[in-house]
């Protein structure tokens, strides 16, 4: 059997760092983010008695590896799901993202929730979007929060019952725009993660997270923008503080990063503007502001010599029609 789905991919804006259990991929702490549109993964799964193995392609090129081994995770954790006879067969497995990877864009996160929602209707899986989160978790702990879309929180736990994704309810979406300062700066965000307890700034960030979380939630529930996007751009340093003082002294920031959270400063400082940075585990900016400021939100990351677009808030993972398959 065949599915399509497309999910979107998430800015983290109190994030999460580092794993206690690496397989199940379960995080030490909760952690809250928003989906952004229309940046998307699309992906197309097939179980089939015509395959000889299961096969993974992303962006035209065949998985190896440890890319491999994560993909064969999710599928795995939907087989084990399933009751359906064919997913014993083989699968081939298609993902195609409208956006650059491995660039602090949350790739990851977009292409786990594509996979996990296909998955789970190719796998004949009678279940909730909650659920699927729980699938794609064990690609990738932020995919969780990509299935569930637009402002999510994965919950902490120590099972599926517990670690899954929920939607925060807010109408925050129907005026944030987020303009991305793209800094083309490859990064490997795993490596991150399995080093991050070894840094001695992670008990501190530990601490605080649980009331940050507490806070962001409730700005989010209040539709308080500036209370939420600050607190968004202090967790960015929070969590960079942690992987800059880890064993291998992770710096992803560059020079054009540090170009963008100068000049956004100066538009809420200088010019009023409502503009927060934030980013990832990676060099690109997201810069959170109001419809209304957008395009003088973006021509100022542009003056910085980076690419820009605008982008929005992004929905759940959802199915495709057949006419969408990749293959």
């Amino acid at each position: 059997m065949k599915a399509t789905a497309m999910a979107h991919p998430i800015q983290g804006l109190v994030k999460y760092h580092g794993m206690r259990d690496d397989i199940e991929r379960l995080p030490y702490h909760d952690s809250i983010s928003v989906c952004t549109a229309p940046s998307h993964t699309r992906t197309t799964v097939e179980f089939s008695m015509d395959y000889e193995e299961d096969v993974y392609v992303v962006d035209g090129e065949e998985l190896e590896g440890r890319a491999y081994e994560r993909v064969e995770a999710v599928v795995e954790k939907a087989r084990s799901m399933s009751d359906a006879a064919h997913t014993v067969y083989p699968v081939r497995l298609e993902s195609e993202n409208s956006f650059p990877s491995n660039v602090g864009l949350g790739s990851s996160s977009s292409g786990f929730a594509a996979a996990a929602m296909a998955l789970a209707e190719a796998a004949e899986l009678d279940v909730s979007h909650q659920e699927i989160s729980t699938i794609a978790r064990v690609g990738s702990a932020s995919a969780a929060r990509a299935v569930t879309g637009a402002f999510s929180q994965l919950y902490t736990g120590l099972n599926d019952e517990d670690c899954r994704s929920r939607r925060i309810p807010t109408d925050l979406h129907e005026d944030l725009k987020i303009v991305v300062g793209l800094v083309p700066y490859h990064k490997e965000t795993e490596d991150a993660h399995a080093e991050a307890a070894d840094s001695h700034m992670f008990q501190a960030r530990n601490a605080h997270i649980h009331g940050q979380i507490a806070e962001m939630r409730d700005a989010l529930r209040n539709d308080d923008f500036d209370r939420a996007f600050e607190l968004a751009e202090r967790d960015s340093l929070s969590l960079a503080a942690t992987t800059m003082t880890g064993p291998s002294g992770w710096i992803y920031w560059q020079p054009a990063t540090l170009a963008i959270f100068n000049r956004v400063r100066e538009l809420r400082e200088q010019e009023g503007i409502p503009a927060y940075f934030s980013t990832d585990t990676g060099a690109t900016v997201y810069v959170n502001t109001t419809e209304e400021y957008a395009d003088r939100v973006e021509e100022a990351v542009a003056d910085c010599g980076v690419s820009t677009t605008i982008w929005g808030v992004g929905g759940p993972a959802r199915l495709l029609e057949d006419d969408e398959h990749l293959f």
